[in-house]
């Protein structure tokens, strides 16, 4: 594969010349059939391209390899994917063929939410996230849904633009990012096979993790570093165990910090400091106070109560 300099579309009109299609009717914002793209890559292309926008893309019948954030999105059926403005979507293929597919992309200037309750707002959905690693995958059904969405936004920028449109667009791309939104959640719950599987790495994690002679260099683990570790974002994995276990990822934590605190306080002479210490916390004060939060009780009234 020949490694290309991203390409870098500043505006959705520098877009559309490049791949070869007609000036945009609306220079903020742009629908877009990719069966309509022109422009045809290279055998063997390998690259990567950069969007000043916002873009949501419904792709179908994709056979390349394309890789947003830490995980290649899979391409077999119907699935969405989503970017924030100058983030990177890298992309591979064996033959020009591998690129060819169905589907729909919506390009979002920035400048187009500005003074919009949406430009705030659309920053919070968290499939924007690049660390996200998994793209969306939608039944027939959402399919046409989202399609729906993609065309009546098409079609009220084609038509006479008047004071209204901006209000009207706005009001129809929030309805398809809070389907989208729905979507999420539902394949959430529908992957709760990987789900467990991930709760079981992460509990070989920490257990390694805490079994380190290093833990008192190291610290404590971080949720940001357990995430990564999994490759997954925080927020994702917050979520999942909030779903499969009620707590969240730092509760976790702090859970097996109390575990193994109590089995130090009931089985070796260490003082509490030492163990704080040993633990990777910095203050013997901090320790003592998240024990007593998590067992209403000191760490010495623990102690005491196996003499």
């Amino acid at each position: 594969m020949r490694e290309k300099t991203p390409v870098h579309f500043k505006t959705i009109a520098e877009y559309h010349r490049f791949m070869e299609l007609p000036t945009p009717e609306h220079p903020l914002v742009s629908v877009v059939r990719f069966e309509d793209i022109q422009r045809h890559p290279d055998v063997g292309m390998a690259g990567s391209v950069i969007h000043d926008c916002y873009t949501v893309a419904l792709k179908k019948n994709f056979k390349g390899k394309m890789k947003y954030g830490q995980q290649e999105f899979d391409f077999d059926e119907g699935v969405m994917h989503f970017m924030s403005p100058r983030q990177v979507l890298s992309f591979s293929a064996a033959s020009p063929e591998d690129f060819e597919h169905t589907g729909w992309l919506l390009l979002i200037h920035p400048d187009f939410l500005w003074n919009t309750s949406l430009a705030k707002k659309i920053r919070q959905y968290e499939f924007f996230s690049y660390n996200v690693t998994e793209a969306l995958h939608l039944s027939e059904k959402e399919e046409n849904l989202v399609t729906g969405i993609m065309e009546q936004i098409s079609e009220e920028y084609h038509s006479r633009i008047d004071q209204l449109s901006q209000s009207v667009i706005i009001a129809q791309i929030e309805l398809l990012l809070t389907y989208s939104e729905r979507f999420y959640q539902r394949q959430f719950v529908t992957r709760k096979i990987a789900n467990h599987r991930m709760l079981d790495q992460l509990e070989t994690f920490l257990n390694q993790y805490f079994q380190s002679s290093s833990l008192p260099e190291k610290g404590i683990p971080s949720v940001q570093l357990v995430a990564d570790h999994l490759n997954v974002s925080a927020n994702y994995l917050s979520r999942m165990l909030q779903l499969l276990t009620g707590q969240s990822t730092k509760q976790l934590i702090q859970d097996k910090l109390i575990g193994l605190s109590k089995e130090k306080l009931s089985t070796t002479h260490l003082s509490v400091n030492e163990i704080a210490y040993s633990l990777g916390f910095e203050h013997p004060q901090s320790f003592s106070k998240l024990f007593k939060h998590k067992t209403s009780v000191s760490p010495l009234e623990f102690r005491k109560s196996f003499n």
